[in-house]
């Protein structure tokens, strides 16, 4: 990678359902970049993605269950928005006030990614269906309309275990190799590797959210130039099992009696 780079955000009007990402963000990256070009990254806000692809659910059309109701009660949680992330989550395993954690997609998240901030008035939006295929379908779009081969990365915002305030990582990935294994490479003094892997794709995200914001910026989008990350055509970002993760096995330890199961997560 290079030493220095430079990061455009793309500011446009309110996402709604239906927007074409792909369009409205290349028009934007005309205006303040001169367009895309090859070896850039382009960097997008789950919730706006989530918006224009129609995942916002209307909370007066939530019909809480029993389980939601309870749990609702238990963890001060309006009812309707813990229906919606009891159907967003792979396994719910404990919660604090406000919050239920849950198990989705491979990984350890609050409310299962489901969100009221940046959301219609009356509404929550959940994750993107699957961020990794959106992110190839706007990649694919970019290079049709452009001719440029990027990286498209979906940003989403995440507390850290024991870290006060939210940090970026990427849930959806297309184009550039998201985890580099840095295993076998010496370290200062000679000493070999043995464990270390690099999340290139949340640094890369943690570095656009500074631009995005987390409030009313209007920042879904930024496009990052210069990194010389080589474009592949790789899709997808490398997980480990919740049995290799630290966080997961503590968890586990403490909840011996796990409220749900992915086996029973559409009753």
């Amino acid at each position: 990678m290079t030493a220095a780079f430079t990061v455009f955000g793309l500011k446009t009007r309110v996402i709604l359902a239906g927007d074409d990402m792909a369009a409205i963000l290349s028009r934007t990256a005309d205006e303040v970049a001169d367009g895309f070009r090859d070896g850039d990254l382009l960097v997008i806000a789950e919730s706006a993605l989530a918006t224009s692809e129609g995942r916002a659910v209307e909370l007066a059309s939530v019909t809480p269950r029993s389980e939601a109701v309870r749990l609702a009660a238990q963890y001060h949680m309006d009812p309707r928005v813990a229906e919606v992330v009891i159907r967003e989550s792979d396994r719910i395993v404990g919660g604090i006030p406000g919050f239920l954690l849950c198990e989705k997609q491979g990984t350890l998240l609050p409310n299962a990614g489901v969100d009221g901030s940046n959301a219609p008035l009356g509404c929550v939006v959940p994750l993107p269906a699957d961020p990794d295929q959106s992110a190839a379908a706007i990649k694919a779009a970019i290079l049709a309309r452009s001719g440029a081969r990027i990286g498209v990365l979906i940003a989403d915002s995440r507390t850290h275990a024991m870290r006060l305030g939210c940090g970026g990582v990427a849930i959806g990935c297309a184009g550039i190799t998201a985890v580099v294994d840095e295993r076998g490479r010496d370290d200062l003094f000679g000493r070999k590797l043995e464990v270390t892997k690099r999340a290139v794709a949340d640094n890369i995200v943690s570095a656009a959210e500074l631009l995005m914001g987390e409030a009313d910026e209007c920042t879904p989008g930024v496009l990052v130039r210069g990194l010389g990350i080589p474009i592949t055509d790789e899709v997808g970002i490398e997980g480990i099992a919740a049995d290799e993760c630290l966080f997961m096995g503590a968890v586990r330890g403490l909840t011996s009696d796990p409220t749900r199961s992915p086996d029973n997560r559409n009753e």
